[in-house]
This record gives structure tokens, C-alpha cells and sequence, in this order.
């Protein structure tokens, strides 16, 4: 453990080395900033809010109205980024124009190094649950995140976007398009088709019929929730609970948007459900979003699906169920440098459900309606030109069982519901004029307690150096790089 910690001290003073050298750097080729342009770089809401997506993938027609705000399906190319500079390619994206149309190719690298202070004999994050972190699994081992690759083609009425990711992160954004012979998560997948689907991350088309009103077709990020699997569109490097066992990752359908004004916006579509290449049934859910900016610096996005996700049966017909998740989130800028994000969630379910997004519930009631929901706190402050700071609380409650992030009760010997708070402090380095993110970052999860007394195996979510499930608590530390072209 000593060897680790000195290893990331190494790597925080290599940080501090290069912040000073980029500063010095810039004083050479900048001899006077005014505090206008300080503004305007500085990293603001959710790193900043304040500046134009439309330069970072092609462009929609949406987006000019709405691009200060933080999630929006209809306001972005569907990978739902935030208009934010941590944001796949800005400036220098590498561009091929044709008569009435443009091919824009961008993406990002990432890998992190990170210890736990648990020191875990499994070498991991993940605890009990097998899903107590989403995608910094590995500890104490350089590890690689994702790589990505995205082509998008625009012209004046219409958009192609086909998004390919490779790696463990991309493997664990699109695991329910993992092909296995193992019910890993309550689901069997056996198709030879499933295969190819594993590295498309996003794959659709958009048509822009007026100014206001779209159509898009194909699979595309979810437009619930806050944070997103992409990590140069997260201020925080890690992901929260909420996001990894609350929401949706991605859908199949269609789906319109319209927007009224600069103010308001709305998104409506149908979809084969959530996280599956094939549909599991003939049931189809219902998406939806409104988006307002009813003030300057405010946005708030009203979210919302509704679908059964029951495997059909030998039939093909579909057992009755229901999966419905109401979202709150958005921001406000407070200043030129201070960002305060937030989000609430909350989710339902009944029914043998059956699809990879979905568990059976852990007391095995399929009858009841089970539920779950989190509320988080982003805070956000840009330190200057380089270096920003961020703050996120989070309480995420699933004592229903509904979801995956579940205890194990060595008294009644089954799994149980469980609930956790946690605590994040990230810090973004910006270098290579942006392209190279650095973003060291401590993570407390703190969860439900259980009383284990006399099981020497431990009832908790978390192991222990024994290979034990001892601890209820975890901390870990370690430093992100993440490189954006």
C-alpha cells in the first residue's frame, strides 16, 4: 500500500509540475489577458456550461438554443454531451468537406491509476454487489478506460453519427450487447449478431425537417441523468451510483424533438425499452424530455421513460410488467467560475423482468412494485485558466432491491437491498491547450451497515485485506489522464 500511495504522490507532483510549466508557458505566449477572456476560458458549469457544442460533433439544429444547457437529447448529437471545453474535440477536429456537406472525425483515450484504502485481496472496487463502482474498476494497475472513435457527417438537413468505443469501458457502457452463455445478470445472450453490436456505441441518423422540428433513427445515449459514459464530458472522473444502477445507458427507436424557443424545447420518442441490441419482447417504451432555460444561468430537464421490460414467453407473448424512471437535473451558474449542478431521480418496477438493464427483484417479488431513487450535488469552481476544482455528494437508495447494488446478509444467506452516500473531490488539469485532461480524484462510499456479528466472512459491501467482506466503507485515491482529439 505504501508503494502505491508514494506511486500517486509521484504522479500529483508531476501534475503540479506540468500546471506550473503550462502557466509559464502561456504567460510566454499570451503577455496580457484580459479578465473578459479569463472568463471565457475558465472551466464553469459542470466545467462550463457556457460554450457552444456545435463545434464538437455536427452540429443540430436544437443546439443553438440550447447549448448552455447540461443534458439534452434534442440539444446534442445524441452521445449528450454538455456544452462544456472538456468536451470531445473542439477547434481541431480533423475534417473532410464535400459540396453540401462536412465528415468530422473525433474521440478520447482515457486510463486512470488508483489504490484503494481497503487494500481488497480481488484488487478491485467492485464489492459484493459486483457493481460498487461503474467503470474505475481495477485498483493499484495502470489501467485503460476507453477509446473511442466517432465520424459524424452533417449537411444542411440531415446528420449521420456512428460512434465506436473499444476497451473495458466500452464493454461495460454496451453489456447488453456482451455476448455470454452465463445468466450473468439475470439475462441470457447467445446471439452470433451480438458480437459486432459489442463496439457500436452509437449508431444513427437524424433528419431535420424545419428549423425546429427533427427525427432521429438508430441507437443513441439515454437522455436521463446528469453524468454520461463518455469521461471527458464528466467533470468527475468516476462515475456515481445514480448514474451505474439508476438509469438507462442507451436506447434503440425514434424519436422527435421540437423546439419552441431559446427557452424551450421538448423530445418525444418510442424505443425497444433500454441497454439491449435486440428487444426482448413486442413491447415498446415511451421517452420524453422537456427542457427549459427560464432565466439566464438556469436549465432544468424534465425526464422521463416508461416501458415493460418482461422477457416474452415461449409464445411471443409479452407478461405484464412495468420499468418507469422520472428524472430531475440541470444547473446554475453562479458566476463566471462557480457552477452548482444537481439531480434527482426516481425509479419503479414490476414484473419477471427480464432484460439486461433489469434485475429480479432480491427477495424474488416480482408481484410488488419495487422502488429506488438518488439525489446528487455538483459544485464546481474554476481556479483560473488551467485548474478547476469540483465537489459531488451523492445518496443513492436501493433498500427495495430492485437494482444491482445489493448487500449479501450471511444471516438470512440472500442478497438484500441496500442504500449509500457518497463523496467525491476531483480536480481537472487542463494541458496540451486542453486536449490532455489530467483529473486526480478522492472517492468515499459509505454504505448501509449490517450487523454481521459471528460471521467471520463479513456481511458488508466491501472487502477486506483477508479477502473478507468486512468493510462497509471504501476510499480510494488516484489520477485520471484523459486525451481528446
Amino acid at each position: 500500500m505504501k508503494n502505491h500511495v508514494l506511486l500517486l504522490l509521484v504522479l500529483q507532483l508531476s501534475i503540479g509540475h506540468a500546471v506550473l510549466a503550462q502557466v509559464e508557458e502561456k504567460k510566454k505566449e499570451i503577455p496580457s489577458i484580459s479578465t473578459d477572456d479569463l472568463g471565457k476560458k475558465s472551466l464553469q458549469a459542470r466545467s462550463s456550461m457556457n460554450v457552444d457544442n456545435n463545434s464538437i460533433l455536427a452540429s443540430t439544429v436544437e443546439a443553438s438554443s440550447l447549448a448552455k444547457m447540461p443534458k439534452n437529447i434534442s440539444a446534442q448529437p445524441e452521445i449528450d454531451n454538455p456544452a462544456t471545453p472538456d468536451s470531445i474535440l473542439a477547434a481541431e477536429e480533423v475534417e473532410i468537406v464535400e459540396s453540401g456537406g462536412k465528415l468530422s472525425i473525433s474521440g478520447y483515450i482515457d486510463s486512470y491509476y488508483f489504490t484503494n484504502f481497503n487494500n481488497p485481496a480481488s484488487r478491485d472496487n467492485m464489492g459484493v454487489s459486483g457493481v460498487g463502482r461503474g467503470f474505475d474498476r481495477k485498483v493499484d494497475q495502470f489501467a485503460l478506460g476507453m477509446v473511442q472513435t466517432v465520424f459524424t457527417y452533417t449537411n444542411e438537413k440531415s446528420e449521420a453519427v456512428l460512434d465506436l468505443a473499444y476497451g473495458p469501458n466500452a464493454q461495460y457502457g454496451n453489456y447488453g450487447n456482451v455476448p455470454t452463455s452465463l445468466p450473468a445478470y439475470g439475462y441470457q445472450l447467445g446471439k452470433d449478431d451480438l458480437f459486432s453490436a459489442l463496439i457500436i456505441k452509437q449508431a444513427y441518423f437524424k433528419y431535420n425537417v424545419t428549423e425546429k422540428l427533427s427525427f432521429t433513427l438508430g441507437q443513441f445515449g439515454t437522455h436521463i441523468g446528469y453524468e454520461y459514459i463518455d469521461a471527458p464530458l464528466n467533470f468527475f472522473y468516476s462515475i456515481n451510483h445514480t448514474f451505474n444502477s439508476g438509469i438507462p445507458f442507451y436506447h434503440t427507436g425514434l424519436k422527435s424533438s421540437y423546439t419552441f424557443s431559446d427557452k424551450v424545447s421538448l423530445m418525444l420518442g418510442v424505443v425497444n425499452g433500454f441497454d439491449y441490441v435486440q428487444d426482448n419482447n413486442r413491447s415498446k417504451g415511451l421517452i420524453g424530455q422537456l427542457s427549459l432555460m427560464p432565466v439566464e444561468g438556469l436549465n432544468i430537464y424534465f425526464n422521463y421513460i416508461n416501458t415493460n421490460e418482461s422477457s416474452a414467453d415461449e409464445l411471443g407473448k409479452t407478461p405484464d410488467g412495468n420499468f418507469t424512471v422520472y428524472d430531475l437535473n440541470g444547473g446554475y451558474q453562479v458566476s463566471e467560475k462557480f457552477h452548482i449542478g444537481y439531480w434527482v431521480m426516481f425509479g419503479s418496477q414490476r414484473g419477471t423482468l427480464g432484460s439486461p438493464g433489469t434485475f429480479v427483484p432480491a427477495d424474488g417479488d416480482v408481484i410488488s412494485t419495487k422502488t429506488w431513487y438518488g439525489a446528487n450535488l455538483y459544485l464546481t469552481y474554476a481556479l483560473g485558466d488551467i485548474v478547476d476544482i469540483g465537489l459531488r455528494g451523492e445518496h443513492f437508495n436501493n433498500e427495495d432491491g430492485a437494482r444491482g447494488l445489493r448487500n449479501y446478509d450471511n444471516v438470512s444467506g440472500s442478497f438484500i437491498g441496500t442504500s449509500v452516500n457518497s463523496f467525491t473531490f476531483t480536480t481537472n488539469v487542463k494541458l496540451a491547450d486542453g486536449h490532455l485532461l489530467l483529473k486526480p480524484e478522492l472517492r468515499m462510499d459509505v454504505f448501509k451497515k449490517l450487523d454481521d456479528t459471528g460471521y467471520e466472512q463479513g456481511s458488508q459491501q466491501f472487502m477486506d485485506a483477508n479477502g473478507l467482506f468486512t468493510k462497509n466503507s471504501q476510499t480510494t485515491f488516484g489520477v485520471a489522464a484523459i486525451y481528446k482529439f
